[in-house]
């Protein structure tokens, strides 16, 4: 067996949070049999404090005051970054949209060690705080559709999965940090968002001015409703479009939903009996609004293993995967950091298949330009069980073409899903004789725009930890 530390950091419109988790591999494919590597265990080791993310203004993240907090947290979790071997660094939520995100994230670098993503992203969002909740698991279990509502400080991040598959993912800007108030029920900000929705229920509210609860209350009781439309429970309106958050993808399954469940900070308030504001803002409000919602009542909610440290949670223990255990690549190239992903269609791989390649060469020398990089990741679904003739014709296409139109002495890196990577890695070395390295990994689902980490060999180098992610900044 052998063991990986991961560590999860999130930024998040309200709140800043760190994690660790212990991920556990094992080959269970037995002495005389082919290797059969799986992840048997992950463990949450360390959770820090729930830290409020500090700000300078309402639009500018405070990199320095971020830093020390994950600082800390290194400090009291026992570890350095030499300890890490995968995880994720997320800027999520309104955070994800501030001027200086990148350069955040930039702070953080020396803390990620050397394996760590920087991804930011309503639908990886959604999509990790969903495996965080519980709410993936569910589906597995229960073999039906689950759906988690991750409410945080400026989002609610969607996703749907039925048994573990995502089938939908979405993002609304429905969050409980969208209005702020000081004690005496002074509005301090407002969001771009909510004011839409005010104007839509005649809620006369300004930045500067006292409101009242009657107020805040028919803007929640809204924003309820505009969650009951996004599941389908009734017709949507017009508003609802106006408050997708940009980026993200439209929540639409066609999927009768067959349970809910809560994540996020405001998840903490649905069913807690509190004061009003007690953070300054409209959280404790959207959850009783939520609660009381006659739509969303009658779904079968169920009780998340996470709330508020769900995404972090999903970032640190549940981005990383594994390849194939019969795979192929050159010694002393990985560990290797984002790198863009080139998606080929089932009729561009059927073509390969052939030694068609067509316009192959043209798209990758375009797609590198597309995406400044001089490295790509040639991904695609590969064939169940080929026959070697079949596998050869595609790595002399492969080989050929990668050859000409990647720059000299980058390897050529080729992602399947299908489990037959170490046949075409050994085949394209042939077909090389010797003129690059080749890296050859299956049992990885890669889509088009992704990027791909691939750190060190473990387990006597049987398999390479994956993180297959999307950098995107809205």
């Amino acid at each position: 067996m052998a063991s990986i530390l991961s560590v999860g950091i999130d930024i998040g419109t309200s709140t800043t949070q760190v994690i660790f988790s212990r991920i556990d591999m094992e080959n269970m494919g037995g002495y005389f049999s082919v290797p059969r590597v799986s992840i048997v265990d992950k463990q949450v080791v360390f959770k820090s404090p729930v830290y409020l993310t500090p700000l300078k203004t309402p639009i500018l993240i405070d990199g320095a005051a971020v830093r020390e907090l994950v600082a800390g947290a290194y400090r009291q979790a026992g570890y350095t970054p030499a300890d890490v071997n995968t995880g994720a660094v997320i800027i999520t939520g309104e955070s994800a949209r501030k001027e200086n995100a990148a350069e955040v994230l930039s702070q953080l670098s020396d803390f990620a060690g050397e394996f760590v993503v920087s991804t930011a992203g309503p639908d990886l969002e959604s999509i990790i705080a969903g495996k965080g909740s519980g709410a993936y698991q569910y589906s597995m279990d229960n073999a039906c559709t689950a759906v988690n509502l991750d409410i945080g400080g400026g989002t609610t991040n969607m996703v749907m999965f039925k048994d573990g598959e995502v089938i939908a993912k979405g993002c609304l800007d429905i969050g409980g940090r969208l209005i702020r108030l000081e004690k005496d029920m002074t509005v301090t900000y407002i969001s771009p968002a909510v004011k839409a929705v005010a104007d839509e229920v005649g809620a006369a509210i300004e930045v500067g001015r006292r409101t009242d609860y009657g107020t805040l209350k028919r803007i929640t009781d809204k924003m309820a409703d505009l969650l009951a439309q996004a599941l389908g429970a009734k017709a949507q309106e017009a508003l609802i479009y106006r408050i997708q958050t940009p980026e993200s993808t439209w929540f639409e399954s066609g999927e009768p939903i067959r349970a809910i469940c809560f994540s996020g900070g405001v998840a903490d308030c649905i069913a807690a009996e509190q004061d009003d504001i007690p953070y300054g803002d409209i959280g404790v409000l959207l959850g009783r609004s939520i609660a009381q919602n006659a739509l969303l009542k009658r779904y079968t909610c169920i009780s998340g293993s996470e709330t508020i440290r769900a995404t972090v949670v999903g970032a640190g223990t549940y981005t990383t995967s594994i390849s194939g255990s019969t795979i192929d690549y050159a010694q002393g190239l990985l560990p290797m950091k984002n790198i863009p992903a080139l998606k080929l269609s089932a009729q561009e791989q059927s073509a390969c298949f052939g030694v068609n390649t067509g316009e192959l060469r043209q798209k990758i020398r375009w797609f590198m330009e597309q995406s400044a990089s001089d490295l790509i990741a040639l991904a695609m679904t590969g064939e169940q069980d080929p026959d070697y003739p079949a596998v050869c014709r595609l790595a002399e296409c492969l080989s050929t073409e990668m050859d000409a139109a990647l720059p000299q002495g980058k390897p050529l890196i080729v992602i399947l899903e299908h489990d037959m990577a170490k046949v075409l890695g050994m085949a394209m070395r042939r077909q090389l004789g010797g003129r690059r390295k080749v890296i050859c990994l299956d049992s990885i689902k890669v889509e088009q725009g992704d990027y791909v980490d691939m750190g060190r060999p473990v387990l006597d180098g049987m398999v390479i930890p994956i993180v297959v992610k999307t950098l995107l900044f809205g």
